[in-house]
């Protein structure tokens, strides 16, 4: 009563207590961080206190702490992920309307909030804690952080907590091994129906926007954009607010301590898809970034190859189909039709017209760089010949610097964050206390040896190697020419190069082996393996999956020479 300041929500004067002692209004439900000290106890116990329809928290634990769930914890993550995109330059629509929904719809359907209580079971309602959502957002707008704070009337949103079943019984248990309330239950109970969530699937529902918007960001990009630091995911869960403690058990949950592989995101998008029951993705055409043709367009100039290759990659894509908007297209739960890694495949195509033209077999494209080198030293007018002996010194040059550029980043990154982790209250203090010993330390020894501080983090770019036709060292080979390797047959151009070798003749059952392919680096031209070394590098990947797409795109190319083959062994073995 004596509480006469105006609401800062709605501008009502009509105030009432919560649990933990504070003010909140009873018309808007809006929590202030005013608290009442309550000298005589006879007034809570006698006067009848009404609560937030939400749940209430018991506030203030021994730590200072509040209570949160383990949705809450990656609710975060995926909210300073979907920001950090923002920032790079994705459609703000992607945060608060795309990867918003996404979410929704995945705690409905894992049976984590927007859904009725089970009857018969004690289950506390899920709600943000009051200290991540004091962020500026348009109230009328839902963003990723409010989603689990929004509703509109009592018991909105409610939970079964199917992580924690029956979680007011043991929330005091749990509480001894980790800082959240279900910590514990939720690495106990097999979720693998549910599709349970992890670090790594915080990029598959990145990934799975950023492809629904047809954003001009693939998978190996996103990736690397990651181990680059420019999206939060490892030590993310520096920036929790104070409030939520992470300890114990929680590290496993949250703590990463390995890089993001490009096969467990994109095989758990594809699994969050169809658990969601999303409808087909909006389709990805020819003017779309992720087509191959124009994929194809920007792993030619990053790996400096000639623009009229370009011709030749939009003839095969154009010839096995593979450019064709139902192909191209997500269509989640659809067995039948292949999950197409849109980088890797752009990658092969180019794979697979380097060997039309060049053979790649440590022979054949050596007497063209040679044929190539003569007529250059002869060649007065038009663009210069490719020479691929040349090409493969300047390129091989650059990219051994840049792995070993990556290989020293990675050696010398700090796995350990600089928020102290604890696994037990316990041992809090003397973790403290470590921490704090060997921080001072390092800035001792730091003064003594005059180490330089760490250089700060380059800016994001989509080309990994830049080569530009303005240098005078002939290194640029963009607007090199292909007569070297081309004839005229029946008004078309056509390769000089009759034959062609295949990577296999069958291929693997994919779902047995997970290849199509076995590779082997022994066993293929040392060319090969280096152009497949070269993309693999600038995907992020193993060169074996590169090899999968390859040999996919030739059984396509030449599927009707291989079943006469096949067919023909068939004869002479019968």
């Amino acid at each position: 009563r004596d509480f006469n300041e105006r609401c800062a929500q709605c501008s009502e004067v009509n105030w009432g207590l919560t649990d933990g002692g504070r003010f909140y209004c009873r018309s808007c439900h809006n929590v202030t961080e005013r608290t009442r000290e309550v000298v005589n106890t006879d007034f809570i116990t006698n006067s009848r206190v009404q609560t937030i329809s939400k749940g209430s928290r018991q506030q203030e634990k021994n730590d200072g702490g509040c209570e949160w769930y383990i949705c809450e914890g990656f609710q975060l993550v995926l909210k300073k992920q979907a920001e950090a995109l923002e920032a790079l330059g994705v459609c703000p629509q992607m945060k608060d309307e795309i990867l918003c929904n996404f979410w929704r719809c995945y705690l409905q359907k894992s049976k984590q909030a927007y859904c009725k209580r089970p009857a018969g079971e004690t289950v506390k309602a899920l709600s943000v804690c009051e200290s991540s959502t004091d962020v500026d957002s348009d109230p009328e707008r839902p963003s990723l952080l409010h989603l689990l704070s929004l509703s509109e009337s009592e018991g909105d949103l409610q939970t079964d907590c199917s992580f924690a079943s029956s979680v007011s019984k043991v929330s005091e248990s749990t509480s001894v091994y980790s800082g959240s309330v279900d910590g514990s239950l939720y690495l106990m109970k097999n979720q693998k129906e549910k599709l349970r969530m992890t670090m790594p699937m915080t990029l598959s529902f990145c990934y799975m926007a950023l492809l629904w918007l047809r954003e001009p960001i693939t998978l190996s990009e996103l990736l690397r954009f990651v181990v680059e630091g420019h999206i939060p995911y490892l030590n993310v869960f520096q920036h929790f607010p104070e409030k939520m403690k992470l300890c114990g058990l929680d590290l496993r949950i949250f703590c990463v301590e390995s890089w993001p592989v490009y096969e467990e995101v994109f095989n758990k998008m594809h699994e969050l898809a169809a658990f969601l029951d999303l409808p087909r993705f909006p389709d990805i055409t020819d003017s779309c970034f992720l087509h191959p043709d124009m994929l194809c367009m920007k792993y030619l100039m990053e790996a400096n190859l000639p623009d009229e290759l370009h011709n030749w990659t939009c003839r095969v894509v154009k010839k096995i189909g593979i450019g064709e908007v139902d192909f191209l297209t997500l269509m989640p739960g659809n067995k039948s039709t292949r999950k197409v890694k849109y980088d890797v495949l752009a990658a092969a195509v180019i794979v697979v017209v380097l060997k039309l033209l060049f053979l790649l077999d440590d022979h054949y494209e050596w007497l063209l760089s040679e044929f190539a080198e003569e007529r250059n030293k002869n060649n007065t007018e038009g663009g210069p010949y490719f020479e691929f002996k040349k090409w493969y010194e300047v390129v091989k040059q650059s990219l051994d610097a840049e792995q070993k550029k990556l290989d020293e980043e990675r050696a010398k990154y700090l796995w350990r964050c600089e928020k102290p982790l604890f696994y037990s209250v316990k041992n809090k203090s003397k973790v403290l206390k470590r921490r704090q010993m060997v921080v001072n330390l390092q800035n001792q020894f730091g003064k003594l040896s005059g180490s330089v501080r760490r250089a700060e983090k380059p800016n994001p770019s989509s080309f990994q190697l830049s080569w530009s036709e303005e240098n005078t060292d002939g290194s640029c080979f963009h607007g090199h020419s292909l007569k070297g390797v081309l004839q005229e047959k029946c008004g078309l151009l056509t390769a000089m190069n009759p034959d062609y070798w295949l990577c296999t003749v069958k291929l693997c059952n994919e779902k047995l082996c997970g290849h199509l392919a076995h590779y082997r680096e022994v066993e293929f031209p040392q060319s090969y393996h280096f152009v497949l070394g070269l993309f693999s590098f600038l995907l992020r990947i193993q060169p074996s999956y590169i090899h999968d797409e390859v040999c996919m795109i030739e059984h396509k190319l030449f599927n009707k020479k291989l079943y006469k083959k096949l067919k023909y062994n068939t004869v002479l073995r019968k």
